[in-house]
C-alpha cells in the first residue's frame, strides 16, 4: 500500500473542518487506529480513513449538490432530502482528489461509514464504530455497551449501533435512509443466528440478543 504521510495529512485537513469537526476526526483517527490493532487490519489505512472519513463535513448542503454534480457523483432521491450524508461520498471523491488516496478500501471505507451497509469489509466496519465510539462522543444510547463490543465482536457492535441509531430517528421523526435499515436487518441476522448446539440437540444463542 502506499506510504501516507499522516502529519501532512493532518495539517491540510485543519484548514477544512471547524475545531469540534477536527477534534472529533482525531478521535475517529486514534479509535480506528485502535480497532485496527485489535484485529489485525493494516494500521495506517485504518489512521487515513479515520483522519478524512468526514473531509466534506464543513461543505454546506447546498455546495455539496453542486460538487456531486459537478463530479458526476450520484445523488439518490433520499440524499437531496438529506443532503448532508452527501459528505460520505463526496468525501471519498476529495480523498482521492485532493489528498491523493487511491486505496479503493479506504475509499470504500468513506464511503459506507455514515449509512453502513451489509457485509462491510472489516476497515469499513472500523471506521464505521469509530465513528460513533469515538472519546468525543457521549449522547447516543448504550455507548458503553457499544464500545466495549467493538473491541470483541464488531457485527454485533455494528447491530446494536445500527438498531439505536434507527430507534433514535424514528422516535424523533428524523430522515432514515434505507440502506442503514437493510444493513441492520443484515447484522441482526448474523448475531442471532450464531449459534451452537445443545445436548438435546436445540440451536442455542452464543450470544445473547438485547431487543
Amino acid at each position: 500500500m502506499k506510504q501516507y504521510s499522516i502529519p501532512k495529512i493532518q495539517k491540510k485537513l485543519q484548514k477544512e473542518l471547524d475545531d469540534d469537526r477536527y477534534r472529533h476526526t482525531l478521535g475517529v483517527m486514534y479509535t480506528s487506529a485502535a480497532l485496527a490493532m485489535r484485529y489485525g487490519e493494516d494500521l495506517e489505512a485504518a489512521q487515513v480513513a479515520g483522519l478524512l472519513h468526514d473531509c466534506a463535513k464543513c461543505i454546506p448542503n447546498d455546495k455539496k449538490i453542486k460538487m456531486c454534480l459537478k463530479n458526476q457523483i450520484s445523488i439518490t432521491e433520499f440524499e437531496r432530502e438529506a443532503p448532508f450524508l452527501l459528505h460520505a461520498k463526496l468525501g471519498a471523491f476529495l480523498a482521492k482528489s485532493k489528498y491523493d488516496v487511491n486505496d479503493e478500501n479506504i475509499l470504500q471505507a468513506i464511503i459506507w461509514h455514515t449509512t453502513g451497509r451489509p457485509n462491510m469489509s472489516p476497515l469499513e466496519k472500523i471506521i464505521f464504530l469509530a465513528d460513533y465510539i469515538e472519546p468525543m462522543r457521549f449522547k447516543a444510547s448504550n455507548l458503553d455497551e457499544v464500545r466495549s463490543l467493538a473491541f470483541l465482536d464488531m457485527d454485533r457492535a455494528i447491530y446494536i449501533t445500527m438498531r439505536d441509531t434507527l430507534q433514535y430517528l424514528e422516535k424523533g421523526g428524523g430522515k432514515v435512509d434505507e440502506m442503514t435499515r437493510t444493513a441492520c436487518l443484515y447484522y441482526k441476522n448474523i448475531c442471532e443466528t450464531d449459534t451452537e448446539t445443545s445436548e438435546t440437540g436445540k440451536p442455542i444463542l452464543k450470544k445473547e440478543m438485547i431487543l
